[in-house]
């Protein structure tokens, strides 16, 4: 990742990278209070342009995570605008004129989930449920990997809710989901995401446990083949969500995959729930 360097010269102050390319340039009398007779920051202003290098800068942090072989991949910490020394050195700029090269000030953001978390909650083994699908069916099976995909090693933190629309987010066509048969009042159709259903129905046979509460959950308007009547929860990004809260007093960690024709959920946690 390029360094992002400030350089402060009299009137303007330019924001260039470590090959020297200019990022952005700021110019004094743009943050200046005119009424004033006296030189004063504009801090909505200010606050707008560390909105900006903020977009620039930012790195998201990447959780701690299982690969399929069940060992550890380390977490990677991410990066945000340090806006409490950015500020004061906009302020000397900005006062003094006076001229001075310094790196962007950025300060680290660590993820909710590091490896000694994960170690700690793979150990017990307290829900778990399998249905199959029929791979011959390459869009639906597609579409069922990539949602499974996007819950597995997600963590759900004790008092937290866990949405299923939120964590795997809008299916369309720029994310990899295809067309595929679904259920619509009754009967079936086709529509990019089709098959994610069976995800969240063996997600929720999963889950369906003592110490977890399912707050909403809806049948499809039909039996599904996948799951016994009355065992399934039906999703749709602008319709009926999927969603339990953790009671128990330590994080959950989902295991999802799609391989084969089976769709397999396990949950995960601590020896002392």
């Amino acid at each position: 990742m390029k360094t992002i360097i400030l350089s402060f010269v009299f009137a303007s102050m330019t924001l260039v990278n470590s090959d020297g390319d200019a990022v952005d340039e700021l110019d004094r009398k743009d943050f200046k209070l005119s009424y004033l007779d006296e030189a004063f920051i504009n801090d909505a202003k200010l606050e707008v342009e560390m909105d900006v290098l903020e977009e620039k800068v930012r790195k998201d942090p990447t959780n701690a995570k299982l690969n399929d072989a069940g060992e550890i991949i380390p977490e990677k910490p991410g990066q945000r605008l340090d806006r409490y020394k950015f500020r004061q050195l906009f302020q000397e700029y900005f006062y003094t004129g006076k001229k001075l090269t310094t790196e962007l000030p950025v300060e680290k953001v660590y993820p909710r989930v590091d490896s000694e978390l994960i170690a700690e909650i793979r150990e017990q083994k307290i829900g778990d449920y399998v249905t199959y699908f029929k791979p011959s069916n390459k869009e639906r099976s597609h579409n069922i990997d990539l949602a499974a995909e996007a819950i597995n090693n997600h963590v759900v933190f004790p008092g937290e809710s866990f949405s299923f629309n939120n964590v795997v987010g809008k299916r369309t066509e720029k994310k990899g989901y295809k067309r595929a048969p679904v259920i619509v009042k009754g009967e079936l159709s086709e529509d990019i995401g089709g098959g994610i259903c069976q995800v969240s129905s063996t997600l929720y046979n999963a889950v369906d446990l003592e110490g977890i509460q399912i707050t909403e959950r809806y049948s499809h308007s039909r039996r599904v083949p996948y799951v016994p009547p009355g065992r399934d929860a039906t999703v749709s990004w602008y319709g009926p969500d999927f969603e339990f809260k953790n009671n128990y007093k330590r994080p959950l960690l989902i295991r999802a995959f799609a391989k084969d024709g089976k769709m397999h959920v396990s949950i995960y946690s601590s020896d002392a729930l």
